[in-house]
């Protein structure tokens, strides 16, 4: 299989070192992650266009597709078939087996490019591909300006390739072509998304998370950030840090007045944030922030909170409706974490400022021990995303099940999206599919009497939801892991 990649539209109006720069940088994305399913990949390219080769009979085809349609910078993946040139009549029956059932009732136009000695011109290829097409499909004829459809052929010197599905790419920048910035991650819905469109638009981001709800809070924010590292932005390594801010929480409600305790607790977030950026040479500090949504997102709150670092805050969501940024999230996977993503504020007030006063809220934080935020900031810890789930600690120990007993019931605990990709089937056992993020409500549900061995690939996140089940008195909870 031969794969034809188009950079997104916004690379092509580039000068010509920014474009071969930003296309250098697709391509090793692309080799970087293509690699990883198979070793023999090929991938090459120049100036507007990436071709990729994939070995037949390995059972690449979709791995390879969906990979491609989830790294940022591709515009679209068209899929080419590669023939011996034997002549025209057969370019023409070659085309009629690619394009068989796509045309009817469509408008096409044929697109010929030739390379080397040949004894037909390019329009020759054109004409009879398309006097074939027009016999075998019932179409709405030939529109040269505007088709529907576009069947591309391109001769180089023995061989010819004929164009055929062609699927969308994410668009954006390829990721690493822009510069570093660092998301302030709490596992909603904003959050989330304002991080997809900052890797979409060629930013490498590291993920921030600011603990005020404890382990059970971080390690599903950790799922949320691995998810969208390893979809959108496996490419590239990045860390996840974690920053204890419970008593910086408790010196706002101690110190400052109960109207600006939103207000000062975001500018606490963006102080400790701005020193991290600096350590770790950001560019730039991304919030999921959309105006007007609470109170603390007013445009005077937020003109107060950004005062409180030098760095540059990005806010990609600050136009965006509320259910336009759930239905981002819902297509982009992470809405069914933030879903069930508890929610963890300690410091709502009943009266908030909404047009607080810089000179006021500075006032209030002069009240604060600075030394409170500094010591948050030094017990932060960093850790490489792609490590990130290995890392998280399991607060039981585990059995680990080989082979299920004909009683036990195995649950898939693995995203609908990878589970649907390799559908678990077990002959002797009864296999439930509930999503880790619906595991502890729907738990209460199940009969208490039956053995339940959670499944994932690689047992991680497996281990660690039956760790939290056993602890909260699931002793009928273990893991299958059939490479244990």
């Amino acid at each position: 299989m031969k794969l034809l990649i188009r950079p997104a539209p916004e690379v092509a109006i580039k000068s010509k070192p920014v474009r071969q720069q930003q296309m250098r940088q697709l391509r090793q994305n692309i080799r970087k992650l293509l690699v990883r399913l198979d070793p023999d990949i090929e991938v090459s390219g120049g100036w507007d266009r990436i071709d990729v080769v994939v070995p037949d009979g390995r059972g690449l085809h979709t791995p390879v597709i969906d990979t491609l349609m989830r790294t940022p910078g591709i515009s679209s993946i068209q899929e080419v078939a590669v023939y011996p040139l034997v002549s025209l009549e057969d370019m023409g029956e070659k085309a009629v087996q690619a394009y068989r059932g796509a045309l009817d009732g469509k408008t096409l136009a044929v697109r010929a490019k030739r390379v080397g000695q040949h004894d037909f011109r390019s329009l020759d290829v054109e004409r009879a591909v398309g006097a074939a097409l027009l016999r075998a499909n019932d179409t709405r004829g030939v529109d040269l300006t505007n088709p529907d459809v576009e069947v591309r052929v391109e001769v180089k010197g023995d061989q010819f390739h004929i164009s055929r599905h062609k699927h969308p790419g994410l668009g954006g920048y390829p990721l690493g072509s822009v510069e570093t910035v660092m998301t302030l991650i709490s596992g909603g819905y904003d959050s989330s998304v304002a991080a997809y469109l900052m890797m979409r638009r060629g930013l490498r981001s590291h993920f921030l998370f600011f603990n005020l709800g404890g382990t059970a809070h971080e390690v599903g924010v950790r799922q949320v950030a691995h998810y969208l590292w390893q979809r959108y932005g496996a490419s590239h390594s990045v860390k996840f840090i974690s920053v204890p801010f419970d008593g910086v929480v408790a010196e706002i409600m101690r110190a400052v007045n109960h109207r600006h305790w939103g207000v000062v607790l975001k500018r606490q977030m963006l102080k400790a944030a701005g020193e991290i950026a600096r350590e770790l040479g950001v560019a730039g500090l991304v919030m999921g922030d959309a105006v007007a949504q609470v109170s603390s997102q007013t445009l005077s709150n937020l003109n107060v909170v950004d005062r409180a670092t030098g760095e540059v805050v990005l806010r990609p969501l600050i136009a965006m409706d509320k259910q336009d940024i759930i239905a981002l999230a819902r297509q982009i996977g992470t809405e069914p974490f933030a879903r069930t993503m508890p929610e963890y504020c300690g410091v709502i007030s009943q009266k908030p400022a909404t047009r607080a006063k810089l000179d006021r809220v500075e006032a209030d934080e002069a009240n604060m021990d600075p030394q409170v935020l500094a010591n948050a900031v030094a017990a932060r810890v960093e850790t490489p995303v792609h490590a990130l789930m290995d890392s998280t600690s399991t607060p039981e120990e585990i059995e680990l099940v080989r082979t299920p007993s004909v009683g036990d019931v195995v649950i898939d605990i693995r995203h609908p999206a990878e589970e649907e990709r390799e559908p678990l089937t077990l002959t002797n056992n009864e296999v439930l599919k509930i999503p880790f993020y619906e595991l502890n409500q729907r738990m209460e549900a199940l009969p208490r009497d039956r053995q339940y061995l959670l499944f994932c690939d690689r047992g991680t996140m497996s281990r660690l939801h039956a760790g939290h089940l056993k602890a909260e008195g699931y002793d009928n909870v273990k893991v299958y892991s059939p490479a244990a």
